[in-house]
This record gives C-alpha cells, structure tokens and sequence, in this order.
C-alpha cells in the first residue's frame, strides 16, 4: 500500500546518495526544469567523486563540476543556450578534473529508454561514424574505440549498427511541478526524458516546487508522468530549479544565470558563489529569502501561470505539507 514519502531536501540526500554513485538528473532542458536545489544540497553534504548522468547540462552539472564534485560525467549537451557554454564544467575538463563522454541527445534518450526497458543493449544507427563513436573520454588512449558503441549485426538485414549501453544510474533527482505525498507526479513544459529517467534509475527522489492532494492525480490520471511505485522520497522544496525555469511556476532568472556562470568560471569565483549560494542557507525558509522575496515575485509573474490553473485548487498549504513531511519517510 503507497505510504506518505515525503521528507526534507537534507534527509533525501543523506539516505539515498553516496561517493561514487552514477548519479542522474538534467533530463530537461539545460535552462528549464531540473532538480538544482539537490546538487546544492549534495554540495553541501559533500559528496565526491560523483559519475553524472545528464541528458542535458544544467546548472546543476555546471555548478557540481566547477566545485569538483564531479569526476566522470555523460552527457547529451554541455552549454546553457542564450547564457553561453558552462563555465564550471568547462574548467573542470580543460583541467583534466573530470571525464567528459559526449552522446548526442537521442542517443543519451534512446540509452535512458533503453535502461528503462532493461536492454542488454540499444540498437542504433546514432552516432555511428563519428568522433561521438570513435572516441572515449573514459577510455582516451584508444582510438579508434571500440567499447563506446561497437557494432553489432542486424539480424534481419544484415547490416551493422551500434549497441549504445543503456543507463542504470544508481539515483535520479527528477524536478517535477506537482507531486503528491505518495510519490505521484505531473511534469508541465518539455518532460525531455524525465518519464523514462524514471523508470531507467535503481532510486529516485522527486523535487516538486508544489505538493498537492492525491485527489489531484485521480482527477488527471492521464497527466500522472511518474507513479509512486518508482519513487522512494518526496521532496517539497519550492523555486527547486531556480536559477532556472519551472513552466507554470517562475520563469528563468537570467540576472542570476549570468552571475553563477560568471562565477564558475575561476575557482576563487565558485569558493565564493558555495559560500553565498550554497552552504549560505540553514533551510527552505532561508533559501527563499536568499533568492529574496522581489524576486520571486518578479519570477513568478510569468505568462505561463495559466498552465497551473486547473490544479490549484489541490495544491497543499505550507503547513500542511509540514504536517505531511514531519509525518512522512522512506518506505
């Protein structure tokens, strides 16, 4: 029987992450929707050595990498569009701090789809004749390699395509706009593969901006992306994705964009943006009131709130998911 998961961002991070996991989110947009309140916190708890697993870089990559959190990393895209290539993470491989194995984004899809599926393997006929096959940042003294994505026989027509590895990570941090306490939820804007990031992860942890009743979910079962059956923990943590964007909820705040990027580029500069922006906080109320109360005002005044309306009626008051997560736990 589904039980109450809901429990603090600090609690989530001590029970399901550890040094070394492959550790997944991002599966987003790399300035949309992503879980970047738990990389702090990760952060902030000091994990290491981390292998990260990101069908898009965000943010959160680019802040994990720049503070050397991060060691091996796959992804699909490393810039930040509009706000211009991840400082952080840039560093970090120019620097040899980190591996960096490039894929495609229908390749790291077809690999999240793949590990959801539970594939030995996925045939593909992506990145097939390319760099993106011949060479690995995992394995950067074989060339051309031949464990990335080696060729495989169709058995049907005879012709060779590559076998893309599919992705298991150890633990998925997915942003979502709505969950209820049970570990239901529904995702607004570009879900870019957070369904099959689900499915495909050993555990995950959702981080909602807002927690609604479960009368929300059996009034739009059809919405209902991720079940609870796939989820271990709840977290409520509002503006999760800031500095990036929430569809319905805020819009991306592009001052701040600039400034942590900005930042991330030298080592004094991300030593100073841990201190104001990562260990600066105790908790949510103290992580609001650092992005501060105008701003979230301004973020949240954005032409895409009427995408929340059919479910603001279920959406829980503050005490109340309080309530809810002194109550709650992992089951």
């Amino acid at each position: 029987m589904a039980s109450n998961k809901l429990i603090s961002l600090a609690e989530a991070v001590r029970r399901t992450s550890r040094d070394g996991m492959q550790y997944a989110s991002g599966a987003a947009l790399p300035i949309g929707s992503d879980a970047v309140a738990f990389g702090r916190e990760l952060l902030r708890q000091e994990r290491r050595d981390l292998h990260a697993i990101f069908h898009c870089n965000s943010q959160q990559l680019n802040l994990l990498a720049g503070a050397g959190a991060v060691t091996r990393a796959e992804c699909g895209f490393t810039g930040l569009e509009v706000f211009g290539f991840a400082n952080g993470l840039r560093r970090a491989v120019e620097s040899g701090a980190l591996a960096l194995e490039d894929y495609s984004n229908l390749a790291m899809a077809l690999r999240l789809l793949g590990g959801a599926m539970n594939w030995p393997f996925v045939p593909a006929t992506v990145n097939i004749g390319s760099d993106l096959q011949d060479r690995s940042a995992f394995e950067p003294d074989a060339y051309p390699s031949r464990t990335k994505i080696p060729t495989v026989t169709d058995p049907f027509s005879g012709r060779p395509v590559g076998a893309l590895s599919p992705l298991k990570p150890d633990l998925a941090a997915i942003h979502v706009t709505l969950a209820d306490p049970l570990g239901n939820a529904i995702m607004l804007g570009t879900e870019w593969s957070r369904f099959e990031l689900s499915r495909a992860a050993k555990r995950v942890v959702l981080v909602a901006d807002a927690i609604v009743d479960t009368a929300c979910m059996r009034q739009f079962p059809n919405l209902v992306r991720i079940p609870d059956i796939v989820v271990e923990a709840v977290v409520h943590w509002p503006f999760a994705a800031w500095p990036q964007s929430s569809p319905g909820m805020y819009d991306v705040d592009e001052e701040h964009m600039r400034l942590m990027n900005k930042a991330l580029a030298t080592e004094e500069g991300t030593a100073q943006y841990r201190r104001d922006f990562v260990d600066g906080y105790a908790d949510l109320d103290g992580y609001l009131a650092m992005i501060g109360a105008e701003k979230r005002a301004s973020l949240s005044a954005t032409a895409t709130g009427f995408l929340l309306d059919p479910y603001r009626p279920w959406i829980l008051p503050a005490e109340v998911v309080a309530q809810l997560q002194a109550e709650g736990g992992v089951s």
